[in-house]
């Protein structure tokens, strides 16, 4: 029997609609009421947080949002403990009953020890936090206990062999990182599928990458399917891999919410045809990435001089104002080379690097 409904879309609440663009706290409760409610109406009961969200505000705009104005069985709820934003073990107890008064929930029916790879597997060992997290299981306060994983298929192999009774994972996956040998969409996915442990898929789109794609990629998909949005493509793709049970999106505003559900509602898997369509669409996107940065701000919390980087790398990734970007942080040029950011990014991008480019092309 499955742990997840037969609606795979799952409510990411990383990219919630902001009152103030530039300030990640400043959700606007109002218009993510608005898209629960919708959501909720069209069937579709999933949500996903966790503990670092929008500056440490998504589990407390979920318990506004949904669970204040929701019975408690009517949706479920994910969240996540992340080791990097705990300085010792005994930090696990304080986070967890900070997430419960923080979200009002309850219990969580999806936990998840959080971005596990290679450079914090053992420090999760370290913690026990897997047993940690099979104890609230038994004391009912975690019904499904999985993980979230950001690394090799080989690491993936070995903690699915070392940690059987895990109900789930979350992978990232999407059409342009299926052959990646980085993110190694592909590969993940086929030895989660060999354990028989059912995915679920976060950065569907890539942080909106595949939502503004080249002209030529556009019309390819148009010429298909022209009532189609281009976003619709990347999260169909996903949701029509047989072990996938549930494609989270972070939806930012109701037209994307709409838009989502409109075909999701009544999904259709793709045909093989329209598959390699994407395929041939990741080929042909990948070229024209500079940074390929998923914007999940991960990196900005812990940063000493405040620099917005996914901000800085989505101006230069498209040739935009350099000034809006740097206008409630520092400079490219500013940072000390402390790597906290490299420690943390789930795509392991060289950021130090990347910030030099940035330094360069904006600011001579």
């Amino acid at each position: 029997m499955s742990i997840f409904t037969d609606r795979k879309l799952g409510f990411g609440t990383m990219r919630l609609p902001l009152k103030e663009a530039s300030v990640e706290t400043s959700i606007d409760i109002e218009h993510s009421c608005k898209m629960v409610d919708y959501y909720m109406e069209h069937g579709f009961t999933y949500f996903d947080t966790a503990w670092m969200y929008h500056g440490f505000e998504s589990e407390n705009a979920i318990k506004k949002a949904l669970v204040e104005r929701y019975p408690r069985d009517s949706y479920t709820l994910a969240t996540k403990f992340h080791v990097g934003f705990a300085s010792s073990s005994d930090d696990k107890e304080r986070i967890f009953n900070t997430q419960l008064e923080k979200t009002g929930a309850q219990y969580f029916d999806y936990y998840l020890i959080h971005d596990i790879e290679r450079g914090n597997y053992d420090k999760y060992k370290e913690y026990d936090a897997f047993n940690w997290a099979r104890e609230k299981k038994a004391k009912g306060l975690i019904k499904h206990l999985g993980f979230s994983f950001h690394s090799d298929a080989e690491l993936l192999d070995q903690i699915l062999t070392e940690q059987p009774d895990m109900e789930f994972v979350q992978l990232q996956i999407n059409y342009l990182d299926w052959e990646s040998d980085n993110i190694q969409s592909r590969k993940c996915y086929e030895v989660a599928t060999k354990h028989n442990c059912p995915v679920i898929v976060m950065e569907p789109v890539k942080g909106g990458t595949l939502a503004n794609v080249p002209a030529e990629v556009e019309k390819m998909f148009k010429d298909r399917e022209p009532s189609l949005s281009i976003p619709s493509w990347a999260i169909r793709f996903v949701a029509s891999l047989d072990n996938v049970k549930m494609v989270l999106s972070g939806m930012s505003n109701m037209d994307q919410m709409i838009d989502n559900c409109s075909y999701m509602e009544d999904f259709k898997p793709l045909t093989e045809e329209e598959k390699e369509l994407c395929i041939l669409a990741g080929k042909m996107i990948s070229g024209d990435i500079k940074i390929p940065c998923t914007g999940c701000s991960y990196c900005t919390e812990g940063c000493p001089l405040n620099i917005a980087i996914p901000k800085l790398f989505a101006a230069y990734n498209s040739d935009g104002n350099y000034d809006e970007a740097v206008a409630d942080g520092g400079k490219a040029s500013e940072c000390v080379e402390c790597g906290q950011c490299e420690g943390i990014c789930p795509q392991h991008l060289p950021v130090i690097t990347y910030l030099k480019d940035v330094a360069t092309k904006y600011e001579g």
